[in-house]
Parts: C-alpha cells; structure tokens; sequence
C-alpha cells in the first residue's frame, strides 16, 4: 500500500492505494482515524470505518489495485466527509450497487458512477455541528497527522475490531435491556389504563343511568306541573265566570238602593251601601283580571290580526283614560305615533297599553306619564314612561309574578291586584314581542312593548 504526501490547500485531505488484501486493514484504520480528525463520534468512525473496508474488499476482488481519496466537502448546508474509491472500470454498476447495498445503511450517501479511469464509489457522511467549520490551519494540522500515522499490523486491527465488536454488542444488550424494562413498564400502564377505562365505562354507564332517570323524572314533573297549570289555568276561569255574575248583581243592587226612585236612606245606610258597591267593582275588576289570565294562560285567545291605524288607538286611549288623571300634579301625555299604522291586534295592543298607562297612573304622584311609539329597526317599539315610585333592580322580572307587588309600594288611586303586569306580558307574547321594564327606585319606570311590524 502506498500513500500519498501531504495535500496543500483545500485539497483532498489524504491519498492512498489499495494493492493487496492486507490494505484493507490499514484502510480500516486510516478511515477510523480521519473520521475521529474531522470530529465525527466514536459509532460514526466504526460506520465509516466498516463501509470503507467493505468497498476495499469488494474493489479488490477484481484483481486490480484501487486508489482511495479522503476530501472534506460541502454538501447543502452541511459539511461532509466524502470517501471516493477508484478502482478498474466496470460495465456492471447495477450489479456492483447490489453488492453494496447493506453499505448505504452505515453512511448518509453512497454512489457508484464511472469516473472517466475507472469505476468510482463515493461514500460520504455529515459532519457534526461541532466540526462543521474546519479552518484551512485545522486542514494542514489533520494532513501533517495523517501523513505520520504508522499503520498497526493486521492482528493489532483485528483486535480494535473485536473491542469495537464488542462495545456494539453491550450496547445492543443495554438497549434490549432498556426495550424489556420498557415494555414491562408499557405492559403495566396498559393495564392499570384498561382498569382505568373499564372503571370509568362503569362509572358514565352508572351516570347515564342516573341522567335517564333524572330526565324520565323530570319529564314526569313536567307533565304534573302542565296539569297543575291547566287545572289552575281552568279553575280560575270557572271561578271568575261564576263569581262575575253575583258580584254583578251586588253592583246592580246596590245602585238600585242608592236609585232616588227606591226608598230614601239615612246618610249611614248611603255610606253603607257605597262600600258595598266599591267593594263588588273591586272585586269585579279582579275576576275580570283572573278570568283574563286564565285564557292567556290557556292560549285560548287567538290574535286578529289585520292593519291597525295607531292614531286612532292612541286617540281611544286618551279619551278612555284621560277622566283617570285626576290630580293636577301629574302630566298625562299621549304623543302623535310617530308609526302610522302596523300589522296587529288591536283589541289586544290597547288592552296592553291600556294596562300598562293605568299601572302607571296608579303609582305616579307627580311629574308625567307619557306613552310613545317608534321605529326600532324591523320593529316597532311602544314606551310607557312614568316618574313614579320606581322599582328596584332586584325586582324587575318579579313585578311580571302573578299576583307579585313590590314591597312599600301604595297605589294612589284604585287597588292593585298584582294581574296586569303578568296579563300585559303574556298579551305581548301572544302578539309576537316581548315586555321589558327599565326602572329605579325612586326615578320612575319605563314599560317597552317591541312589536314586529307586520
């Protein structure tokens, strides 16, 4: 085997050629120890080592001598060591790339192509981050080393081979020891997440059970609160269609006692009898409120709907309420709508309104109470406005409770039932809206009815 002298510059970094079989050991080691110069890790030296004395044998087998060049060059945007072997050229280099197919696996490349003199195999493989720059000074340090190697002899190979050899076969131990420990640790959480999953199936299957049964129950609930509903909603129509008629009656006996026609009374028997006839309108008023609630409850009133001129509604309301604002301390405004006309129920759109002006007038000593209309996008909203008592933030949705009134509060005029509010939201339901309160206490309250247009 002959070697070439230092290479100057960035040439190869060393050259030899390959004559007889016992090169092939000193190829093994010059390989290993370039590839420890150029910074490659110990198991990557061995690979390099190992695929170079492979190629050696099988270029030799052809019975002609081989020239092998070390080169460092740029691969991409790595640095690689490339490996070339020379050897007689060969018409073969499907056949030859068989051969050495279980060399790729030890390096990052490996080709074979004709080289103009012979039949060239390159192998090359990437240098770490460490030893990616490789100064021209570290070059010369490498070829100066290199060319003061003395090759050991075959035995002396063959005995870093075998300690190489067995190095590989304790790390294979150690990783087959590794794999077992991990597979019983693999094995044991397998286990302990198939107890898991059945614990858990057993658990939501429990849980499913419990929310079927929570949910037949509360279907069942659902149907006795429906019938309670419709037993209230059907006893309080009975009662008030039964009570309207007596009470009716007292009314119409007691104008009759009061009549100039009839006998005359003393001033006690007339105070007397005016208590009774207040009395039976008060009562009056409230079976009407029940017997009212009890068909909106019962969906028993059914809208008419056609087109409703808003003047002549809000006209309706001021002539029928107007003779309700008796005290001079309390302004009662009924605005021109600024909505022509809409889409509705007229009966049931005055009865709201009507409702929520007289629960206003009730409860406003002084100030205003004012209703107005206007446009709210593709709806149309209807504002009743007071300055009256108020109510408390708290007790917003409850003052729309059946017969719920807020705490303190003293109607000026009449006797509150606590059915309006409750009635009114229900018509507005009916009519395809909503009913919302705005108010705090001791600022008055604004009633909104938002209505679709048609």
């Amino acid at each position: 085997m002959t070697t070439g002298g230092p290479e100057r510059g960035p040439g190869p970094l060393m050259r030899l050629r390959l004559r007889v079989e016992q090169d092939i050991f000193v190829v093994r080691q010059l390989g290993r120890e370039v590839a420890r110069e150029v910074g490659l890790e110990r198991q990557d030296q061995t690979r390099l080592a190992t695929a170079l004395s492979e190629v050696g044998r099988v270029v030799l087998a052809e019975g002609a001598d081989a020239d092998v060049t070390f080169t460092i060059r740029q691969d991409g945007v790595f640095t690689a060591l490339r490996v070339a072997v020379e050897g007689p050229p060969r018409g073969d280099h499907g056949r030859l790339r068989e051969e050495l197919g279980h060399v790729g696996r030890l390096v990052d490349k490996m080709e074979v192509e004709d080289g103009g003199t012979g039949t060239v195999v390159w192998m090359a493989r990437r240098l770490p981050a460490s030893a990616q720059r490789l100064t021209p000074e570290r070059m010369e340090e490498i070829r100066a080393g290199l060319s003061r190697h003395v090759p050991s002899s075959p035995a002396d190979e063959l005995h870093v081979q075998n300690e190489q050899l067995i190095a590989a076969l304790d790390e294979v131990r150690s990783q087959r020891d590794d794999l077992a420990r991990l597979n019983a640790e693999l094995e044991e959480t397998n286990r302990g997440v198939m107890a898991l999953y059945h614990q858990l199936s057993e658990e939501l299957e429990e849980t499913n059970r419990g929310v079927v049964a929570l949910y037949a129950e509360l279907d069942e609930k659902s149907e006795q609160l429906a019938a309670a509903s419709e037993a209230k909603s059907r006893f309080l129509a009975n009662v008030s269609h039964e009570l309207r008629a007596p009470v009716t009656a007292v009314i119409g006996l007691s104008r009759l006692l009061g009549d100039e026609g009839s006998d005359p009374l003393t001033v006690e028997q007339h105070r007397q009898v005016d208590l009774i006839r207040g009395s039976a309108r008060d009562l009056l008023s409230l079976v009407n409120d029940l017997l009212d609630l009890a068909k909106a409850e019962a969906g028993r009133i059914e809208p008419n709907w056609e087109q409703v001129d808003l003047r002549a509604v809000f006209g309706q309301l001021r002539g029928t309420l107007r003779p309700l604002a008796t005290r001079p301390e309390v302004d009662f405004r009924i605005d021109e709508p600024a909505v022509a006309s809409m889409r509705s129920d007229e009966v049931l759109l005055a009865r709201v309104l009507r409702n929520l002006l007289t629960n206003a007038l009730k409860f406003t000593a002084e100030g205003e109470v004012r209703l107005s209309v206007r446009e709210a996008g593709s709806d149309v909203e209807f504002t009743v406005a007071d300055t009256g008592t108020g109510i408390p933030d708290e007790l917003h949705e409850r003052v729309f409770e059946e017969f719920y009134q807020v705490p303190g509060s003293k109607a000026l005029s009449g006797k509150g039932t606590g059915l309006g509010l409750p009635y009114a939201r229900r018509l507005a339901a009916i009519l395809g809206g909503a009913l919302r309160v705005d108010s705090a206490f001791g600022e008055g309250s604004t009633f909104t009815l938002r209505l679709p247009v048609s």
